[in-house]
């Protein structure tokens, strides 16, 4: 098989289940696991699988270092990204509604819109060594559509400094404002999320169930009231001639 991730016989979504845990595996290197099309259904089609599976709990983790440098931009300079904002957001309901519990391990950077991922998550356990950045407002953008559920996890004065400047942070400041659930050392990494893991499958699935459902209701709630508001923005944002440019100078320098 081609190394090649545009080839369209590749698969940029692994999912497997070993010892009752669904892992999915996000492995679209070439565009350091953009949200591209065909990623986000990969990721809509191993959630779908792994809610009615013999899985109970759903880890969710990168095959390489990235775990994803947010939107395709090369999609989104080239057309419109109306429907890319509104997969993102069925992407957070979709994490949000699962049955099972869904814990994100993270090894190395995430960007843009794979907080939207981390912040959907029931638990998000990341290396020391991560770092973060919500670099939408340095290409014309806003984090909009993440925002439905990044900025119930966030403290207030964490998301004006990291949202306006689009500077990166570390894992312990992520940690200290809500965004993840708890850094650890890099080595320490598969033992915590072992743990985890181990310590989701101890309690009934009906429980684990109605729980993450008593939860997630505020977040939900804001998904439903403000979801196609924040869509309209993004899209807006996204087809606006300051987005474009700043976008393709991005892609110019990266090549």
């Amino acid at each position: 098989m081609s190394d090649d991730k545009s080839d369209e016989t590749v698969e940029l979504v692994h999912y497997r289940v070993e010892n009752a845990i669904g892992t999915i595996t996000l492995d679209s290197s070439s565009n350091r696991n953009a949200l591209s099309r065909r990623l986000l259904t990969g990721l809509f089609d191993a959630l779908t699988a792994a809610s009615s599976d013999e899985s109970r709990v759903v880890v969710i983790r990168s095959a390489d270092r990235v775990f994803c440098s947010g939107a395709d931009l090369s999609e989104a300079a080239s057309g419109g990204m109306e429907e890319g904002t509104k997969a993102l957001v069925e992407l957070q309901r979709q994490i949000l509604t699962h049955p099972k519990p869904v814990v994100v391990r993270l090894a190395g950077p995430v960007r843009a819109g794979g907080l939207g991922i981390v912040a959907s998550a029931d638990v998000a356990i990341c290396s020391d060594d991560v770092t973060f950045a919500f670099t939408e407002a340095r290409l014309g953008l806003a984090p909009a559509v993440i925002s439905l559920t990044v900025l119930p996890r966030m403290t207030s004065r964490g998301a004006y400094d990291t949202f306006l400047t689009g500077r990166g942070f570390d894992a312990a400041e992520a940690a200290s404002m809500g965004l993840v659930t708890r850094s650890v050392p890099a080595d320490r990494l598969d033992a915590e999320i072992g743990q985890v893991c181990s310590d989701l499958m101890e309690a009934h699935p009906q429980g684990i169930a109605e729980t993450k459902a008593l939860l997630a209701r505020d977040l939900l709630d804001r998904i439903e009231r403000h979801g196609y508001d924040m869509c309209s923005l993004s899209a807006r944002l996204f087809a606006s001639d300051g987005a474009r440019e700043s976008m393709t100078r991005f892609l110019e320098r990266r090549k």
